[in-house]
């Protein structure tokens, strides 16, 4: 019964000239679903003043409770047709006198805004009657008042579609996806987290509510019944903030429906705080949230954060650790490009988020995790007060390719929730000790050792959407490095004469040619660097040869952290190598080595990147032609001039710059060839489907 009214409600809304779609289907349908639930809660209370011989005082005047103005009955109980409105009437009355007089109770109510008085005015400031038709106004009435609403089963069957309408609003498009996280992930967070009776839990940016709905269902079924603690929970437990007025709605409305009357919900938007001011008393035990992704926020905004950033979602993780009390714990979604973006401000909140938090679990989740949405997330699980020491990850693979008529269940999850309470390695699961992450970029990106996804043949439709989102991603990227590259790094490369001096790089370093192999590969000895070991500018040295050398070889052709060395022949003439953390390794004659004499005077770094500037390019390439290349050689690598700051601070800030923006270029590498994959995968699916077809008319 009560799905088939929403669906002949929807139906309504379709046919009227006012409502365009899923989002204003929920709108108009929340505003008489929620006056209609407030004519239940006044005689609730109505009868239980009766019962003590009181008298009940109404929230409404006569004239616009529901009763009197939506519903007038005869005295059978149907509905009394010269009193009803209906047609123009109707609609003059909601517009001109209704709206207007509940919006005027957020005024009355301003000394208290957690009274249901206050909800009331908020709710009716915020939106408008939408339903042009005083004709489909009436019928929608009418459906409404048959709802039940009294029973404990009513309210929860009421809120179960009400659920169902988020969702399907979230499926409309990746403007409804803002409002609805998918429950199962919801439920797996809050399990983590595992909110307790006496604690406060907030949502910064709660949308519909779905955190705080669930963090309510979760509690309720595991806490003593007492009038105390019930009290508790629904009055001192459940926090939230919403800045969209349509979300604002929804989720009181949605609260309300699970049994929260008077939802500690506030309308505005949380980044408008300074973070500065949060005090204790404004502190939270439990933070659980899926903050916006890729919103942007003003200059005036930024001022408001110690990292400064127009990253929506990096501004809200700033306001939910320092809103955390200490020792209390956080659930977090986030865009997966987070734990892997090279600005300023990424890797500024990662160190800052490790050295505050101990960020103990990262849970990967697939895409299509977020209907509509096309974006792949992460968890993000910590606990304020200590720093990291470990990292647990899970890779939440569920052996399906995820989307609307397969979307995310209970049992995706069931695997990680286990293994998350002793962090234990799976072929889905590992454990990254602190000290293994990089301290130039902090960078977490989720690379399982384990074992690999399974691959799974999805639709072209989901593909191509993920491939849309990775043009977001990309475009974030490309905007990162235009703007390092504006704001900072050419600042930096300002060679005045006061800090800048200019040498030959022979006068720095040490030139000279690799060892001449004087006995077989694989003998015992030192390992033996070949330009074909060498693969995008990294070098496995788990599969690099063995040689047999003197001890005098070694001394002599051994390499160390930070020489730089250099293909002599062949299609890599010229190119260079930053040799890192080498074991007992020579290199071989067609490598020319540079070991840059005197750290305290120029980094080695530096000095590679120089040899990845177009400045460099332009010098070997001159008297350089034909296959053989033959130009190219230590004595006139020793005569090239590089320039560079006196001060070894400044050449250390240079390096960190060009160390973000060489990242930043490597990641969109792998988005490009991410994007070459995904065109074979759309015909990967183009020729299974039609196989599939062909399997199908043959049977």
């Amino acid at each position: 019964m009560f799905e088939q009214t929403f669906k002949n409600i929807d139906d309504i809304l379709y046919k009227d000239a006012g409502a365009d779609s899923e989002l204003d289907y929920i709108e108009q349908t929340s505003w008489v679903l929620f006056l209609r639930y407030l004519d239940e809660l006044e005689k609730e209370k109505a009868d239980e003043a009766a019962l003590e011989g009181k008298e009940y005082k109404y929230i409404l005047d006569e004239e616009y409770r529901w009763p009197n103005w939506a519903m007038p009955k005869t005295a059978d109980g149907k509905l009394d047709h010269h009193k009803a409105m209906t047609g123009p009437d109707l609609v003059k009355f909601v517009d001109l006198k209704l709206f207007p007089y509940l919006a005027g109770f957020k005024l009355k109510s301003i000394e208290n805004p957690k009274s249901i008085e206050y909800k009331i005015g908020e709710i009716f400031s915020e939106l408008n009657n939408k339903i042009k038709s005083g004709y489909n106004l009436r019928e929608i009435i009418e459906m409404t008042d048959e709802l039940p609403f009294g029973s404990s089963k009513d309210k929860h069957e009421l809120s179960h579609l009400y659920e169902t309408k988020i969702k399907n609003m979230g499926n409309a498009g990746r403007n409804g996806g803002q409002y609805y996280t998918p429950r199962p992930l919801i439920r797996a967070i809050i399990e983590v987290s595992n909110p307790k009776i006496g604690e406060k839990i907030y949502d910064a940016a709660c949308g519909s509510a779905g955190f705080l709905c669930e963090t309510y269902a979760y509690m309720y079924d595991r806490m003593e019944k007492s009038t105390s603690n019930l009290k508790t929970l629904q009055e001192n437990t459940l926090y939230g903030k919403e800045k969209k007025n349509l979300a604002y709605i929804i989720g009181v409305m949605n609260m309300i429906l699970h049994g929260i009357e008077a939802p500690n919900i506030i309308h505005t938007n949380t980044l408008t705080e300074n973070i500065r001011d949060i005090q204790e008393k404004d502190r939270y035990n439990v933070i659980l949230a899926n903050p916006p992704f890729g919103g942007k926020e003003r200059k005036e905004v930024q001022q408001n954060f110690d990292i400064k950033t127009s990253e929506t979602a990096s501004l809200f993780l700033q306001h939910f650790i320092k809103s955390l009390k200490a020792g209390g714990r956080a659930g977090i979604v986030i865009k997966n490009t987070f734990l892997s973006n090279v600005d300023n401000a990424s890797i500024s909140l990662r160190k800052h988020l490790l050295e505050s938090c101990n960020l103990h679990t990262i849970l990967d989740m697939p895409a299509g995790t977020f209907l509509g949405a096309g974006v792949k997330t992460v968890v993000l699980f910590f606990t304020k007060g200590e720093p990291t020491k470990k990292i647990w990850y899970y890779q939440c693979v569920p052996g399906r390719s995820l989307g609307k008529t397969s979307p995310l269940n209970d049992d995706d999850l069931k695997e990680f929730k286990t293994l998350q309470k002793t962090f234990a390695d799976s072929n889905k699961s590992w454990t990254e000790d602190i000290s293994c992450i990089s301290t130039t970029n902090y960078d977490l990106t989720v690379n399982n050792p384990n074992g690999q996804a399974e691959q799974i043949f999805r639709s072209m439709d989901e593909i191509i959407t993920e491939m849309e989102a990775m043009d977001e991603d990309i475009n974030e990227l490309l905007s990162s490095i235009r703007e390092m590259f504006i704001n900072e790094t050419n600042k930096l490369f300002n060679k005045t004469e006061e800090n800048w001096i200019q040498k030959e790089l022979k006068d720095i370093s040490h030139i000279n040619y690799g060892y001449t192999e004087k006995a077989s590969i694989e003998e015992i000895g030192p390992k033996f660097l070949r330009i074909t070991d060498i693969q995008d500018n990294t070098v496995n040295w788990g599969t690099v040869p063995y040689c047999k050398c003197t001890e005098s070889d070694i001394n002599k052709y051994k390499l160390e952290t930070g020489d730089i060395v250099f293909a002599r022949t062949g299609a890599t003439t010229g190119k260079s190598y930053f040799i890192e953390n080498p074991p007992v390794a020579v290199f071989a004659s067609y490598l020319i080595r540079l070991k840059v004499l005197s750290k305290s005077e120029i980094l080695p770094k530096l000095v590679y990147y120089f040899f990845q500037s177009g400045l460099y390019w332009q010098e070997i390439n001159k008297g350089i032609s034909g296959a053989a290349q033959g130009g190219f050689n230590a004595s006139k690598l020793g005569k090239m001039k590089i320039s560079f700051p006196k001060s070894i601070e400044e050449q250390q800030s240079i390096i960190n710059k060009l160390d973000s923006i060489n990242y930043n270029i490597n990641q969109l590498r792998k988005f490009y060839l991410s994007k070459l994959d995904m065109v074979e995968q759309v015909k990967l699916s183009s020729f299974n489907e039609a196989f599939k077809k062909e399997l199908i008319e043959a049977e």
